[in-house]
């Protein structure tokens, strides 16, 4: 009888074991996952508990928030008195549904307001800032540069390269891909979603992914490599720049707008003062040497008559 208990204690170890080691989220590598039962694999997200859908992509705001949570823990003592400038890398406040809140804060009390991929679009202030809306981000464009290949790509090829790529590792409908513009070397891909229906990803998401992917820091497990060929030739991308456009202006444009205005009239008054001193000095130095020449002429004139 131990001999047949101990058989089959053998086969249902063989069984878990493999079962175990599938318990992995494949579009999240902060997630921490675990085997409820048999069968049961269920993930959460590092430093915040959410629990993660491993079928699509995490919220961009949960993936900062998992992300930033190791550089909180490996820390030494700071200063009681020591700020550091948080802006582009902070720890967000989220939704329970996964997007920003409309007002973020950093540890020593500075605020400014987001839009839907997490960017901030208005001027820093204190806690009393009022963000009374968040405001979503319509237009994403994100523009590469790759490096120069033997071989020619052709605009058709591109486009239908990276299609494929958002569609299948991003989880991103062709539908909101407005565009794939190509001038060798480089791409402009342009997303558009004015409203993100519950079943489908944002954009704002896509684009963080894919700038993580580039950068080789991918946010998917370790076993789905990033790899974009164009008719079986590898696309190397070299550089990246992202751009977003919300339904509305951000609102510290008016005022560096203002400023700079500001310093272009403090520019031409100052020039058109110098340029009016210069002036007063050379029609000084002009009716000086005038009047010295008429003072010279009229001594040789006084002279002969006195002989």
């Amino acid at each position: 009888m131990e001999p047949l208990f101990g058989v089959v204690l053998g086969l249902i170890l063989a069984v878990a074991s493999p079962a175990h080691d599938s318990c992995t989220c494949a579009t999240n590598k902060w997630a921490v996952c675990a085997q409820d039962s048999p069968g049961n694999c269920t993930c959460r997200l590092a430093g915040s508990d959410h629990p993660v859908d491993c079928s699509t992509l995490t919220s961009k705001c949960f993936l900062m928030k998992a992300e930033i949570m190791p550089l909180k823990e490996k820390r030494l003592w700071r200063p009681p008195l020591g700020i550091s400038d948080s802006d582009g890398i902070y720890n967000p406040d989220c939704e329970d549904s996964g997007v920003f809140k409309a007002k973020q804060c950093n540890q020593s009390s500075t605020c400014w307001c987001v839009n839907t991929a997490g960017v901030r679009r208005t001027e820093k202030g204190g806690r009393s800032l009022s963000c009374s809306e968040l405001v979503r981000t319509r237009w994403i464009y994100i523009e590469l540069a790759h490096r120069r290949s033997p071989s020619a790509f052709s605009v058709p090829d591109v486009a239908k390269a990276l299609t494929q790529l958002f569609e299948s590792r991003y989880k991103l409908h062709s539908k909101y891909i407005a565009a794939i513009k190509y001038d060798p070397p480089l791409i402009q891909i342009r997303l558009h979603q004015n409203k993100k229906p519950r079943w489908d990803v944002d954009i704002a998401d896509v684009a963080y992914y894919f700038e993580k992917d580039v950068n080789n820091d991918s946010v998917f497990h370790s076993n789905s490599k990033f790899t974009v060929s164009v008719n079986g030739d590898a696309l190397a991308i070299e550089k990246l720049w992202i751009y977003y456009v919300d339904e509305k202006p951000p609102e510290f444009c008016m005022r560096q707008l203002a400023a700079g205005i500001s310093a272009v009239v403090t520019v031409v008054v100052l020039t058109a003062g110098i340029g009016i001193f210069v002036l007063l000095t050379l029609r000084w130095l002009r009716t000086r040497t005038y009047k010295k020449f008429e003072c010279k002429e009229m001594r040789e004139i006084k002279a002969p008559s006195l002989e």
